[in-house]
């Protein structure tokens, strides 16, 4: 039996990357990972591509590949992020330029990309990774919230220019979850964010897929363009 859907998603070698990896898998559907190390997960109907998501020469090697491979993409999940923690002061120029490839201008020519393979198919969906910095506009943000909130606007346009073709483009914007990412900034100085949001708990991987999902279901062909933001933080 065919697999139900091709989705590929950046950023499963940890985290919300794999979980989604792992999900998807379990529904049925042949996944193509990617990100700068191999995850531990294995199965028949995933392909892990090694590279890193901002070298354009590696992207565009890894979409001719593709298009060799299974002809057409039903879903992309731009999920790969990395973040700097940081006054804006103390931020060198090479740290924001870094964050903004990673976390905007990689996801762009991922969705560029995709593009001409998901026209085949008959119910398309794209889902960028955002985060709840953006509308909470946190100090020591600045350049990883302006990378998603770059994003975001992308996301809002995109879903215009795709939305001829069947395609819808949407994002979701976590609130704080325990992953290596949270870990590197200090219990308390998440735990004070959680502690803003209108519903004041972390945030599991399983809230995050229940979203994309919703994004991805055939029945949600007139969602498009939305961001949405867990824990009731925008």
């Amino acid at each position: 039996m065919a697999p139900a859907r091709h989705v590929l998603i950046t950023g499963t070698s940890r985290g919300i990357g794999a979980a989604l990896a792992e999900h998807h898998l379990a529904a049925g559907d042949l996944v193509i990972g990617c990100g700068r190390s191999r995850p531990e997960l294995t199965h028949e109907r995933y392909m892990h591509c090694e590279l890193d998501i901002t070298d354009d020469k590696a992207v565009e090697r890894l979409f001719r590949d593709l298009k060799a491979r299974i002809k057409t993409l039903d879903v992309l999940i731009n999920n790969a992020g990395v973040a700097s923690m940081n006054a804006i002061a103390l931020t060198p120029v090479e740290v924001a330029r870094r964050v903004m490839d990673t976390n905007f201008l990689a996801a762009f020519q991922f969705t560029r990309e995709s593009m001409r393979m998901m026209r085949a198919s008959p119910a398309a969906r794209i889902v960028n990774l955002s985060t709840v910095a953006v509308p909470m506009r946190l100090e020591g943000e600045a350049v990883y919230a302006a990378s998603k909130s770059a994003l975001e606007t992308f996301t809002r346009i995109a879903a215009r220019e795709v939305a001829p073709f069947g395609i819808t483009c949407n994002a979701i914007g976590p609130c704080p979850i325990r992953t290596k990412l949270t870990a590197g900034v200090g219990e308390t100085k998440v735990q004070a964010l959680v502690d803003r949001q209108a519903i004041r708990r972390w945030a599991v991987f399983a809230d995050v897929v229940n979203i994309v999902d919703f994004f991805l279901r055939p029945e949600s062909h007139m969602v498009t363009g939305q961001v949405v933001y867990l824990g009731g933080a925008g």
